[in-house]
């Protein structure tokens, strides 16, 4: 039997190969645009709230063409020419800054505008995570007072049954495990406060 070669495991598959063209498309690249502050803020809320690289929101907001050439159609160009705008250079996929540059030559619309308008599409997104935010708080408060029950609960196992005691124990293991929950969730809800005030 002929040995197969280790070097080509998938010369036997019928599959896509990626090409040189694709590849080179995901490369990143540093692309200045200059935006609002919300708009920085937007993209740098989502960002952090949702654990998303900021690339990964430009690349999702300005790879899909069809919603970028329906934006490039409703840009209203007075608006944007008053807003307050700030330089700010962000990496990008090759992919992504070329399907801008595409779009904004196509339509003879400014690329910062484009990306502006493409920015707004997550206002809806921060929305509904303020809600979701709220209901952790408010989850959050209740896990509070379990734990404190629990707790009291521990206390008293502790000073009837002894620490030997093999149910003391347990409860004992829960607990640390309830208070490690705790612990995490209430990191995680002070550092989406930053999406409340938005």
């Amino acid at each position: 039997m002929a040995k197969r070669d280790k070097g080509a495991p998938f010369d036997e598959l019928d599959i896509p190969l990626p090409s040189s063209a694709d590849l080179r498309g995901r490369q990143s690249v540093r692309a200045t645009f200059k935006l609002s502050a919300r708009a920085i803020d937007v993209l740098s809320i989502v960002a952090t709230h949702l654990g998303i690289k900021q690339k990964s929101l430009f690349d999702h907001l300005i790879e899909d063409a069809q919603s970028l050439s329906m934006i490039a159609n409703e840009v209203e160009y007075e608006a944007f020419g008053t807003l307050h705008r700030i330089q700010k250079t962000y990496v990008v996929s090759r992919r992504t800054l070329s399907c801008l540059e595409e779009t904004s030559r196509k339509f003879n619309t400014p690329r910062d505008a484009l990306v502006e308008y493409s920015i707004q599409r997550l206002l809806p997104v921060i929305a509904r995570e303020r809600e979701r935010h709220r209901r952790r708080k408010v989850i959050l408060k209740e896990i509070d007072a379990h734990l404190a029950q629990g707790l009291k609960i521990l206390q008293k196992a502790r000073s009837q049954l002894g620490e030997e005691d093999p149910v003391f124990a347990r409860f004992e293991a829960a607990m640390h495990s309830l208070a490690n929950a705790q612990s995490h969730i209430e990191n995680y809800v002070e550092k989406g406060s930053v999406i409340e005030d938005f």
